[in-house]
Parts: structure tokens; sequence; C-alpha cells
């Protein structure tokens, strides 16, 4: 039988994620205390009822769940029954948001500011979520993307939804956008705004393009740079994210951020298919 467990950081999602597999046919049980999930799982096996999986939702609520959840995983698969973990996780401060939003208590903040909640359990859910066969960043989600996601999981459907890699220029006296995973400030290159006949183009022009690319500067940052991103990119993929956000910023996102974006989304897409190029601040006014 398939069993799969829904764990992780309160407010990370994990309740839209158990009405999805109920809707797919799961039989989804909350909260069942850790000593009774063998128990349960036989159960439903000698039931004769007809389900896809068993879906066991645990988290930092059930106290003996924290202690006992390594022993109540082997007794399971010892039965023959394979497991999947499934980690939901968030940002801190989007959980703290959520939290805001819904002004629920997080349980883990009895005594404490939600802030603090959230470190408490993040070091008791550590050993969980290195077990986890499956990490879920719901950060960037809404409720509709998050239910989609988790289908295309249980259904091995994961490749019909490539990751997307979304490059940015911005212009830092515009604001840092706010979307961004990865920020990366170019303004320690030459900036063309002050060679006259390059002051009135962008980085989208041969002339500008050349300038930045050929400078000394330049091909050092790429050096380091581009194997930054190739490194850091599966490991976004591994942590369940669905998209990355490479925001290259100069003063005012016109010349030096636009041209080294583009060599960025060039580059990628020698090894990743689905990237996209954006230039938030191009038409804002000259540097």
């Amino acid at each position: 039988m398939r069993i799969i467990v829904i764990t992780g950081m309160s407010g990370s999602g994990k309740s839209t994620a158990v009405r999805a597999l109920e809707d797919e046919g799961f039989y989804c049980i909350d909260n069942l205390p850790v000593r009774l999930f063998k128990r349960f799982v036989d159960l439903i096996e000698k039931s004769g009822e007809t389900f896809k999986g068993i879906v066991l939702v645990a988290d930092i609520r059930g106290r003996e769940f924290i202690k006992g959840y390594e022993s109540a995983f082997q007794k399971i698969r010892n039965a023959g029954h394979s497991i999947d973990i499934f980690f939901f996780d968030a940002l801190d401060e989007t959980l703290v948001r959520r939290f805001s939003e819904t002004r629920r208590r997080h349980p883990a903040a009895e005594h404490c500011s939600v802030s603090e909640g959230i470190r408490i359990e993040r070091e008791q859910l550590s050993g969980l979520r290195q077990m986890a066969s499956k990490i879920i960043d719901t950060s960037e989600f809404n409720v509709h993307q998050l239910r989609d996601f988790v289908l295309r999981i249980v259904r091995g459907e994961e490749g019909e939804s490539p990751f997307v890699v979304d490059v940015q220029s911005f212009g830092f006296r515009y604001g840092i956008p706010m979307e961004s995973s990865i920020v990366m400030d170019v303004r320690f290159l030459p900036n063309p705004f002050f060679v006259p006949e390059m002051k009135n183009l962008s980085g989208l022009d041969p002339e500008v393009r050349d300038y930045v690319m050929g400078l000394p500067e330049t091909k050092s940052f790429i050096d380091s740079f581009f194997p930054l991103v190739n490194m850091l990119i599966p490991a976004y993929q591994r942590e369940g994210k669905a998209y990355l956000t490479i925001s290259i910023g100069c003063t005012g996102g016109r010349h030096r951020s636009v041209a080294i974006a583009e060599a960025t989304a060039e580059h990628l897409r020698r090894n990743f298919p689905a990237v996209r190029i954006t230039h938030r601040d191009i038409e804002k006014g000259q540097q």
C-alpha cells in the first residue's frame, strides 16, 4: 500500500495538500497518534476498501510524534509498505505573514512570539526534514498552484511542469524586486552612462553589450557567477521550488544590469529549457 506522510512547518500549506489528496482518492487522517500509525494501516489494509493510498498528517501538534516517528515509519516499512515523506516548508517571513493574516496561534508559540515559535519548530523538525523524500517550499505558491504541484508529484507528472528560471535586470534606485531568489549587484562595473556615445543607449544595444562584456572585471565576474548559478539551480529544484528568480541590478537598470542579465539568460538556456528574461526598469529613464 502506498503511504504518504504529510509533515512540515505550521502554516506551510499541509491542509491544502490533504484536501487535494482526498479528492485524488487517498484516505487521509490528520494528527493521528504516532503509536497508532501501524495499527491504522493494518485496519485499512484488512478493510477491503479500495483507496489509492493512505495519507497520514503529523507535525509538531503531536508531541509524541516528534519522538517516535522513526520507529513508527520502520514498523510500516517492515510490513512491506512504501512511505513517501513530504515535508512542507516556507520562508520564515512567509509563515509569519500567514499567521498574521489568519490570526491563528502558532502551536509552538504558546509563551513566545510567532517568530520564536517558528525557530523552535524548525529545530524540532530538523531530523524529519533530513529524512524527507520530498521537500516542498510553498513560499511562492498560491492555493491553486500548490494543489496542482502536489497532484503532479503523486501522479508522477513533475516533469510536465519544467522548473522555470526568471532572469531580470533592475535599477537599485527603484528598489530591489521582492520576488528575488538571488540578487547580484553589478554596480562595481564601469558605467556606460558616462561614455557619451552610449549614454542614451541600453544594454540591449550591441555597443553597450560589447562594452560591458569586454571589460576585464566582467570576465572575472562571469567566471565566478555562471558556475555558481549552475550549482544553485539543481539545489533549488531538489528543495521543491517551482522557479528561481535571479535579479541583476545596477544604478538605473538600463545599461550594465541589462547586458549581464542577457548574457546570464543566454548561458542558462544551454542547460535549462525554461528560462525567461525581463528588464524591469529599462524604460524608466537614463542612469
